[in-house]
């Protein structure tokens, strides 16, 4: 079976992890993504967190499967011709350097206009113009000028980093679309263009229920945080701790055995649909139809107490005896899930969102699969390339003899 992006051919010269996050998506596609490395160096992230000695890291592996990898120095002559030879070949350039660091290459926008019309240059930045867009950006960087450290957390505490890698992974998601729509764009117009996304529009981007929020202060106090009604809201919108952030009303509630297990909770939701369901669930029927307690305006300036009986509830029995009573009354709940126990789910490795890979020096790993299904293009997970394992290949494919590649390496331009 085809894939989506076959035929299509991506210049990979992105490293850690913003940048890889988008062109490992691209080769789950069907995409053929060459990874650019530097000779005997390769990214970063090759020996990075290395958890075997002198095995690419898992950091690395995780980030970069299904392509294939040369190396080049781009800083020798001849590794420029053959830097302008690929470019020729490829239809998209994914890049994640700090910036201006092609346009001291030699390689602006324009030479590459000029040496491939249809090339699609693809950029990730830490901010976007503006005071700050010559500074350097890192994962926790990014959710901090981005509105997401500001508006997490809880109300008495810090602000504080999510485990999810919003700024890098969540940015790689970001230019991924930018991508596919120049490359239709493409279709009609026989042009490239650029693509640039910045890791602080993307935080915020998926921050935008914030933004949302501190309009909304204006007019008024918050109602579904915690804050309501005996906290103080400030000018700015506040951390909200575990409160859902909709206008469902939701919590974590401990589980048994919360005293020695630290993820034996569960989220549960108080949809106003269900209440009298749940009521009735945690042996509160008197409360289904309790003018006091029956609808949502009733409950919000009571929401600490509302979670308190779930949750007194909820402490006689496991996370999964929870959901299994919850469910099946359409209670909106999920228990929380350790790595651990989500790297064991055998319906994750069923639908391929989780997977186990062989590696010729590591040997089995797991690793996420694409979390995209396409019914007539199928993503199978290949493992990561070796340092330069492709070299050789792509050079021919672009047009170099065995002598020439030789003559390259001898002088340290691959």
């Amino acid at each position: 079976m085809s894939k989506a992006l076959e035929g299509v051919r991506i210049l990979d010269m992105t490293h850690v992890q913003s940048g890889p996050t988008c062109t490992q998506l691209l080769a789950w596609f069907g995409a053929d993504v060459i990874k650019v490395e530097r000779p005997g160096v390769g990214d970063a992230t090759r020996g990075q967190l290395q958890d075997i000695p002198n095995v690419d890291s898992l950091y690395f592996t995780m980030l970069n499967a299904n392509k294939r990898g040369i190396t080049l120095n781009t800083k020798a002559d001849e590794g420029k011709d053959i830097f302008t030879k690929l470019i020729e070949y490829c239809d998209v350039m994914v890049e994640n350097f700090a910036p201006g660091a092609l346009d001291r290459m030699g390689f602006t926008w324009e030479r590459i206009q000029e040496i491939n019309p249809r090339m699609i240059y693809a950029s990730v930045k830490g901010f976007g113009p503006g005071p700050f867009e010559d500074c350097k950006v890192y994962e926790n960087v990014a959710q901090c000028t981005g509105g997401s450290a500001s508006t997490t957390g809880f109300d008495d505490g810090p602000p504080l980093v999510t485990g999810a890698q919003i700024g890098d992974s969540g940015t790689g998601l970001h230019l991924l679309s930018g991508i596919l729509a120049a490359l239709f764009q493409r279709t009609n117009t026989g042009r490239g263009q650029r693509v640039e996304c910045a890791m602080q529009d993307s935080v915020l981007n998926l921050c935008r229920v914030k933004l949302r929020d501190q309009q909304r202060l204006t007019h008024g106090v918050l109602k579904e945080y915690p804050q309501y009604p005996d906290g103080e809201f400030g000018n700015t919108a506040p951390r909200s701790g575990n409160a859902s952030g909709g206008g469902q009303p939701g919590w974590i509630v401990k589980c048994k055995g919360w005293e020695t297990d630290p993820n034996a909770y569960i989220y549960v939701i108080t949809q106003a649909a269900i209440w009298g369901k749940l009521a009735e669930a945690i042996g509160k029927p008197e409360l289904a139809d309790d003018p006091e307690w029956a609808t949502p305006d009733a409950r919000l300036p009571k929401l600490t107490v509302v979670f308190d009986m779930i949750e007194q509830w909820s402490m006689t029995k496991t996370k999964f005896e929870v959901m299994d009573i919850l469910n099946p009354l359409n209670v909106p709940c999920g228990p929380i899930l350790s790595m651990k126990e989500i790297s064991e789910d055998q319906s994750l490795r069923q639908t391929g969102t989780v997977v186990e890979v062989d590696h010729p020096e590591r040997g089995k790993y797991l690793t996420v699969g694409n979390p995209i299904k396409l019914s007539d293009s199928p993503s199978d997970v290949k493992r990561s390339p070796l340092l330069g394992e492709h070299t050789d290949d792509v050079l021919r494919e672009i047009g170099f003899s065995d002598s020439e590649i030789g003559e390259a390496r001898a002088v340290g331009a691959v």
